[in-house]
Parts: structure tokens; sequence; C-alpha cells
């Protein structure tokens, strides 16, 4: 069995989704499995009419509502040309959008949107396009079964971000689909959604499709996991950023899970988890160019001659640094600050301190910095009065630059070889931080450098 995962660009459009029939038609004999996300924007829209039902601009809802019905119908008209089943999916799509707003309707009395609410209606993207994908795939001859995943994915109530269940979800998913396979009948899989015990709709995240498409493709012990997506598979470097970024042929799931961890959005951070209980490879591959072998992630790193994978980067951060001779040899000090900042829900992305101990910097998103200086002002008020701790400052923006790869382990000179294109580039280091593992190196620069960083780094590497 292959699971084959299908992103939002890959679902797109008329074109889009007769490449992806033209996919599953090309790999039937690899028996595959389909994992589906909503149409490209559909999810975004149905979210930001949740707030316009909210604030009761019933006609705008009544418009996005209506956009929804002709957008998916439109794919209908064009692609499924057998009357009856035409008929039979229009008459579907169109119970998922009355019932779609009807909820709207409910919150607009209520004027109320909660993260159960908002769940529920961020479900119905994967609910239209993966029905009307089984039927396109019917059309074209090809046995086809819809299946919502709130079927056979359990999870917790933490609703936008649910915990999944494994022990009963691999059960019910493994006994639901492989039945299917087995007959020659390609199920089309809601990625994204699931469901607590109660039944009540859940998400695993955003871009959470990848997620489930692991999640299936583990459960079901496939050869390998296909991620679909728009590029050729994961880069040296955001080709955005760097003209010269190269496709990497084969990463390790240790460098996936870093590099998605350090902003790159190829793949969704919690993907690889089912995949490496199984030991599955995950395929990045390009539905805009199906014929390219695309970047395999497993086990193994790879050999591409480079020690460093990829240099990527998180824009938008702060640093909030804590310092003062006081708090030289004073035990508990980085206890009391990650205290504070979990108190506040304030994430932490990064610590940099020195062997002194005379200053702390940590590293949190932009938006939550204020928040960040605020509590641990509060925490360490009686420091402060006393002299211990000097301040508690922030500098705003700036960004973390990760340079990854299992290769740089054990490997001498890449620290130097790193600071050095660095300082040639003319860009001041704000904080480092490098793991025992030495599979990543992370420092913070001020963000209009970032660019010129991310840069210079990668030219040091692949030049």
């Amino acid at each position: 069995m292959l699971t084959m995962k299908f992103g939002g660009t890959s679902v797109g459009d008329v074109p889009r989704l007769q490449e992806v029939v033209s996919i599953v038609k090309q790999f039937l004999g690899e028996q595959p499995v389909v994992v589906a996300s909503a149409m490209g924007g559909v999810t975004n829209t149905l979210l930001d009419t949740a707030k316009k039902a909210v604030e009761r601009k019933n006609g705008e809802v009544h418009l996005a509502v209506t956009a929804l019905r002709d957008k998916h119908i439109h794919i209908a008209h064009e692609l499924v040309k057998d009357n009856r089943r035409r008929a039979q999916l229009i008459k579907e799509q169109q119970a998922v959008l009355d019932e779609l707003a009807q909820l709207y309707h409910g919150i607009a009395l209520l004027k109320e949107l909660s993260p159960r609410s908002l769940d529920a209606i961020a479900a119905f993207g994967e609910l239209l396009s993966c029905r009307q994908i089984a039927a396109i795939l019917e059309e074209q001859n090809i046995k086809s079964q819809f299946i919502d995943a709130r079927t056979i994915i359990r999870t917790d109530n933490h609703f936008g971000e649910a915990a999944v269940d494994f022990e009963y979800s691999n059960k019910a998913i493994y006994e639901t689909i492989v039945p299917l396979v087995e007959k020659g009948v390609v199920p089309v899989v809601t990625g994204f959604i699931a469901s607590t015990e109660d039944g009540i709709t859940t998400t695993i995240g955003r871009s959470g499709s990848d997620y489930t498409g692991s999640i299936v493709g583990a459960a079901i012990n496939s050869r390998e996991i296909w991620i679909w997506t728009d590029v050729d598979g994961v880069m040296t470097a955001d080709p955005r950023v760097v003209k010269t970024a190269q496709v990497l042929s084969e990463i390790s799931y240790r460098e996936a899970a870093e590099m998605s961890y350090f902003g790159a959005k190829v793949i969704h951070p919690k993907t690889m988890v089912p995949a490496i209980a199984k030991k599955i490879p995950i395929r990045i591959k390009n539905t805009f160019n199906p014929s390219h072998p695309g970047t395999l992630i497993s086990s193994s790193s790879g050999a591409n001659g480079h020690p460093v994978k990829t240099v990527t980067s998180i824009d938008n951060l702060a640093v909030i640094a804590i310092e003062g001779n006081g708090m030289i040899g004073v035990p508990g000090v980085s206890g009391r600050i990650f205290s504070a900042l979990a108190r506040a829900q304030v994430n932490v992305m990064m610590i940099s301190q020195a062997s002194s101990e005379h200053n702390v910097c940590i590293i949190v998103p932009q938006k939550d910095s204020h928040k960040g200086v605020s509590v641990l002002r509060d925490e360490f008020s009686v420091d402060i009065a006393k002299k211990i701790i000097d301040d508690v400052s922030v500098k705003e923006p700036v960004s973390i630059i990760a340079v990854v790869g299992e290769g740089m382990i054990g490997t001498k000179g890449i620290a130097g070889k790193t600071f050095d294109a660095v300082a040639k580039a003319d860009v001041n280091i704000i904080a480092i931080a490098q793991g025992s593992s030495e599979l990543n190196i992370s420092f913070v620069v001020e963000q209009p450098d970032s660019t010129k960083a991310v840069q210079a780094v990668h030219d040091a590497f692949y030049h």
C-alpha cells in the first residue's frame, strides 16, 4: 500500500484535480490510499466567515457560503460528467453546505465563537474536497470511497490541536481501510479533522493533513507516505531567499523535524512521529512536477557531500535579556524564568546563557514579547529592587538562523565556517545556541539582516 496526501494547492482547481487523478491512476498497482486537504484558501474562508457570523454580518456570510457552493459545484460540472453521479455529488455537497449555514446561524445567534465551534467550521473544507475527489476518481472508472476521518481518528478535546488516541485510531483505521484496499477500492480520507470519544469534531492543527497522512500511512503499514505539495522537495534554503537553493534528495527524520521547527514549511512538525514509530519513509513530491523524485525522509540522512543540509530562519521574534552580577552562582534563576513564562503561556523558542551566568537570553515570538517582559519583571521585582538583577530588557524584531545537518556531527570547523561567513556579510550575532547532538547550530540576528545571513551561510557550504 502507498499513502498519498494531497495539499490544498494540489486539489485547488480543475487542472490540479485532473493531475491528482492522473497520479492516482499511475500508481493503482501500489494500492493507493488518498488523504486530502480542503481546496486552497477554503479553510481560511471558512474561519474568516465565522468571524463575520459573530458580528452578525449575515449578508457577507450568505455570500461566502454561496461562493463556496459555486466553487465546488463548478468542479462537479467540469469533472463529473455522468449525470447520476454528478447529481448525487451535488446533493451531498449541498447537504454539507446547509449544515455549515446552520452552524453560522447558531454562531450569529449566540454571538460567540468557541474553539469547539471553530473546529466544527474548519472541518467543512475537507468534507467538501474529499467527497468531490472520490466522485472524480469514480468518474474515471477508479473504484473509490469517501471516508470521514472523524469516524476513524479519535482525539482528546483540546480543540485547535487535539492529541490523537493512537491505540484506538490505529485499529479503527486499519479495520476500515485495509479491507477496502484489498477489494481494489481507493479510499479518500479527509485530512486535518478527527473527533472525540463523544463524536465532537476536532482538528489536529493547521496544515494537519500531512499529519493525517502519516497517521493513516503508519496505521496501515504503507510502503511509503507521499506528501504531494507545490514544490519539488525539501530544499537547502528557502528559494525565495536563496536563488541557488537546491532540492535535497534525502534527509533523515531528525533533520526534517529540525527544519520544520526552524521555519521550513514543507512538512508539518508532527508528521514524522507516526512514520518514525513504524520506520516508514516519507517522500515529498510536487503535483506540478510529478516526474521529479522529490525528497525522501527516512532514518538515513543520505550523503549529498555536504555536512550541512539546510539553512533556514524564523522571523518576527524578540530577545528578552535578564542580566545582573547578582545572578552568578544563584540556583533556580532559569527555573523561575521558565515557570513565569509558562504561566503566561509564552513559548520559548531558544535560550542562550553564558557560562558566567551573568546574562540569560530568551527568544520568544514578538507578539508575546511585552507580556514576557511584564511577567518576568513581576517575577524578579524584588531581585531588581535589590540590584541582584539589573533589569529585564527586550530587543525586537529578531530572527533565528538555523544551520541543520546530521553531517555536522563530529565534523570539525562547521561553527567556524558558519560564523566566518556571517562576519564577512557584516551581520552582528546577538545570541548563539547549539545542542549536544551537534545536529543544529542556531544564532540570532536582527531581522533586517536575516536574509543576508541565510544567503551568506548557504553560500559558505553550497558554493
